[in-house]
């Protein structure tokens, strides 16, 4: 009867794994590879430019990143073919060189930082975007990429109404990261002048 059923609500946890995590597992629960994008997406001109840099570049995982300090000292980057288009990839490697820049022996930008969000991490992110901003524009990516890079900005408002002239502070050390990266491509582009 309808007295006599009643509704008990309990809580379940589980553990819970990634496949890529386990070995061993049937084919089946690993997702399809994705279709190889063609290779005549990839920009000549900007992988020139950014392998001219010598800069260690990994290809794998899921999150493109700067690591440093310690031994480490590499840009990781998703595979190309996990971007929606080639401009992607190429904006997001920009602003990874960016924070590469600030690396040892090169610029050795700090603004500080203590902690993921902090005013330093927020001054370095703004750096990175910008730069990447202008790395692009010299690089003829397509501008409609830069809404990504306005939203992300956006996200660190709090740095710009502390400080009135971050944004300036910040423009100037983007300028001095693509300048840092524009004198690799002189290098690059001298053993060629000469033969």
């Amino acid at each position: 009867t309808d007295e006599d059923a009643r509704v008990i609500r309990f809580m379940r946890s589980y553990t819970v794994f990634n496949a890529d995590q386990i070995d061993g597992l049937p084919e089946h629960f690993y997702p399809a590879p994705s279709a190889p994008r063609p290779s005549a997406e990839r920009n000549d001109a900007a992988e020139r430019y950014f392998a001219a840099t010598g800069s260690d570049v990994r290809h794998g995982g899921n999150q493109a990143f700067y690591a440093y300090g310690g031994a480490a000292d590499y840009i990781r980057m998703p595979p190309f073919e996990t971007f929606p288009d080639a401009e992607k990839y190429y904006a997001t490697l920009a602003h990874e060189h960016i924070h590469w820049t600030k690396g040892p022996g090169r610029l050795e930008r700090d603004f500080g930082r203590k902690k993921w969000g902090d005013d330093g991490y927020a001054l370095e992110e703004l750096v990175a975007e910008l730069g990447s901003a202008f790395l692009g524009a010299s690089l003829g990516l397509r501008p409609d990429h830069l809404t990504d890079h306005a939203s992300y900005i956006q996200s660190w408002l709090k740095v710009l109404k502390d400080d009135k002239r971050a944004i300036f502070r910040a423009a100037s050390h983007a300028q001095k990261a693509v300048d840092f990266l524009d004198g690799f491509q002189q290098a690059a582009a001298m053993p060629e002048a000469a033969e």
